[in-house]
């Protein structure tokens, strides 16, 4: 059943301007929005032994540990965090890293590299075009940890393997949708709607993903022909639009030389939001400024396909 008392419909396909970032990419939980009460029953999930209330699994101080034996024990500032103001870092992108639509996933990447974002957050070189989501928390994160913290969960998450955990579908209609915590789930009528311009990437199993499961898996709906598409400007740069990732990424697209991360495998909707924020001028560190020249000319349809390329790749 559900976890939830109120369903925020998500909004219907609609018309804007070229300018206004994609709403399908920046799902905002409503202020209004009301969680359902815990009902004292403990969650389980499949493989697991463990159980954890759902106020547990609200608490922004708690990563949950549904398979230890899947990863290294965590470091506290990953398993717990420092209160008032350091979160931990398992609450949102789990116990081993796998992230959800709504943020990054962090297994794998270079530790320079996550030392290097937290550094953007703090000095406000990394923002978002839509504010009031998880990247603000982010943010104020940032601010409040230390070096010696972030090194700790830097060093964690890198070695960590990344695996694919998003399956993308070409089709031209998707299951409407409603919006819990900064991403987009399915309704359980089975309704649908056409895609439109739009990636509607949802849980396979809500409840699982609620639970903060790092088994939980995703389906990336896309518009028909994205694969091609994605691949042509990934690989070879389609004609002028782009340069291809390769150049930079490894032949791969699991990482370069330093601090250049892999992006191979990764979330259709965290990618689309960095290729648009970076194109704007929302992210603005070291890292990002060497993008600017290579997303300067992409457009929405361009974001979509490669966005949908890069996660059917293996990480």
């Amino acid at each position: 059943m559900l976890s939830l008392s109120v369903m925020a419909l998500a909004a219907p396909l609609q018309v804007r301007g070229a300018d206004t970032p994609p709403a399908w990419a920046y799902a905002i939980t409503p202020a209004d929005f009301k969680p359902a009460a815990d009902d004292g029953v403990a969650r389980r999930v499949q493989g697991s032994s463990a159980s954890y209330t759902l106020t547990q699994l609200r608490d922004r101080f708690i990563g949950p540990v549904w398979h230890p034996k899947e990863h290294p024990a965590l470091p506290s500032i990953v398993a717990q965090g420092r209160k008032p103001d350091v979160f931990a870092c398992g609450f949102c992108h789990r116990a081993d890293g796998p992230g959800g639509p709504e943020n990054s996933a962090l297994a794998g990447l270079p530790a320079a590299y996550i030392v290097q974002q937290m550094n953007d957050y703090k000095s406000g070189a990394r923002r978002t075009a839509v504010p009031k989501r998880n990247v603000d928390l982010m943010i104020g994160l940032a601010k409040a940890a230390t070096d010696e913290e972030i090194a700790q969960a830097a060093a964690y998450f890198s070695a960590l393997k990344p695996r694919q955990h998003t399956r993308v579908v070409e089709t031209d209609a998707v299951p409407r949708t409603f919006i819990i915590a900064n991403h987009y789930a399915s309704l359980p009528s089975g309704e649908k709607e056409p895609i439109g311009k739009r990636i509607i990437e949802v849980p396979e199993d809500l409840e699982q993903f609620i639970s903060r499961d790092t088994h939980a898996r995703f389906i990336a709906y896309v518009p028909v022909g994205s694969l091609a598409r994605g691949e042509a400007l990934v690989r070879t740069g389609g004609a002028g639009r782009t340069l291809a990732c390769a150049a930079c990424h490894g032949a791969d697209l699991k990482g370069g030389v330093g601090q250049i991360p892999g992006i191979a495998g990764r979330s259709t909707n965290y990618t689309a939001r960095q290729l648009y924020d970076i194109k704007h001028g929302f992210r603005a560190g070291t890292l990002a400024l060497l993008m600017k020249d290579v997303v300067a000319k992409l457009e929405e349809d361009d974001i979509i396909a490669i966005a949908a390329y890069l996660a059917a790749q293996a990480p």
